[in-house]
């Protein structure tokens, strides 16, 4: 079995594992889940981090270039080998952006466009899971509830930051970092992807514009064109005409010394009279 066909045949699977385990780290961190209530969450959440890790080892061992694929897939290294610390093992849902990437559309800009939609969405969610995890039995802390977590992801990600909310701890400030940056990838993607699609809006236009001009012109030139022709043919027909008269003009030329030469009769009919 080649990599390609493996990753098309477990690449739902591990969507819908994704979200599995999003639902139930969701439930954990929202409900404030603790003790031995948490462990059937906690069971899930190792489930999935063993989905994952089998996932990457399989990846790897079908890779027909196996150093270069590990050197280039070092994120997928870091979901398996980062389930320690709570917050990071959210980098599993980079599961959902890959499916997502691979699944919409079929055009450049859609592809695009709905990347980016997904991407914001799962960052906003993401960050918001992860700073409350760590947050909200923190002392002192100012992010207590998922409300006011999505709050500060929603006005972090857009390098707004009010500064009403923020992260107070250590793990919540590198969180913080990790989503400015991408909220500073994501609206660079966006920003670009309208700049290409006016860009292309304008050439579409402009050919529109060029398509007109030229078939405006083509419909303009269709008389001139037609009367150019009938000139032609006047000029030819009258050439033909000279041409004519020329070579009637050359005929009489040559007969005329004939005429002449010849031996013309006196007036009484006879010849004259050296001819005798």
């Amino acid at each position: 079995m080649t990599q390609a066909r493996y990753r098309d045949l477990v690449e739902w699977p591990l969507m819908a594992t994704a979200l599995i385990f999003l639902t139930a780290y969701a439930w954990q961190v929202i409900g404030r889940v603790d003790g031995a209530a948490a462990l059937p969450f906690e069971i899930i959440l190792w489930i999935t981090w063993g989905i994952f890790a089998v996932d990457y080892v399989a990846n790897l061992w079908l890779a027909e270039d196996r150093r270069r694929w590990f050197i280039w897939n070092l994120h997928e290294l870091l979901i398996v080998v980062l389930p320690f610390f709570r917050p990071l093992r959210l980098l599993r849902l980079v599961t959902l952006l890959s499916v997502l990437q691979r699944t919409v559309g079929e055009t450049l800009r859609g592809r695009v466009a709905a990347y980016v939609a997904g991407s914001a969405a799962m960052l906003v969610l993401i960050g918001a899971l992860a700073v409350l995890d760590v947050e909200q039995n923190a002392p002192d802390a100012k992010i207590l509830t998922f409300g006011d977590a999505a709050w500060w992801a929603i006005t972090t990600i857009t390098t707004v930051g009010y500064g009403d909310l923020y992260p107070v701890t250590p793990i919540g400030r590198i969180v913080a970092a990790a989503l400015m940056m991408s909220g500073i990838a994501v609206l660079g993607i966006v920003t670009a992807s309208i700049a290409s699609w006016l860009v292309q809006r304008i050439e579409e236009n402009a050919e529109e514009v060029a398509a007109a001009v030229e078939d405006k012109a083509a419909a303009a030139e269709e008389p001139v064109r037609a009367e150019l022709a009938d000139l032609v043919a006047e000029i030819a027909a009258l050439r033909l005409e000279v041409a004519e008269l020329r070579k009637s003009a050359d005929l009489r030329m040559n007969t005329e010394p004939e005429r002449e030469k010849s031996p013309e009769p006196d007036g009484s009919g006879d010849f004259p009279l050296g001819g005798r």
